[in-house]
């Protein structure tokens, strides 16, 4: 009895080694081609419009807090507080409602995103540098 078990555990450490042996180590990490490299000029670090969407959907829907795939004037009021936000909830939310029906759904929050984000992009580049974010010691005093 004991014959059979030892005989499938060599066969099973066999296997395991053979295994082992037969991964693929990680390929190195490739360095850059200087000469491909963008000219400092030319990188655009920032905020683009769809990681300034995803950042402020993010923060939106955790007012959703029925979770049904829009807020109310109520869950917005109450996730606004919590946040100690400046400014009249409801007149923010007056503003985002577009089709007037007392909830803010997912269409209405991209589109006013997006103006949103194109009134701060100033130079009109497709991305907010870092002096025309809302809080950004430089960035005029815009209610958000």
């Amino acid at each position: 009895m004991i014959r059979p078990i030892l005989i499938v555990l060599a066969l099973g450490l066999q296997t395991a080694v053979a295994v082992a042996q037969t991964t693929p180590a990680p390929a190195p990490a490739q360095t850059p081609d200087s000469s491909a490299a963008p000219k400092s000029g030319q990188i655009k670090s920032g905020l683009t419009l769809e990681k300034f969407e995803a950042r402020r959907e993010k923060a939106f829907m955790r007012a959703d807090t029925d979770n049904d795939g829009k807020v109310s004037l109520a869950e917005w009021t109450a996730f606004q507080t919590a946040r100690k936000a400046k400014g009249d909830p409801a007149k923010t939310f007056a503003r985002i409602d577009t089709n007037k029906d007392g909830f803010v759904d997912k269409g209405e929050l991209d589109a006013f995103l997006a103006k949103r984000f194109a009134r701060l992009d100033k130079n009109s580049d497709g991305v907010l540098s870092a002096d025309e974010r809302p809080g950004h010691k430089t960035a005029p005093n815009e209610e958000q």
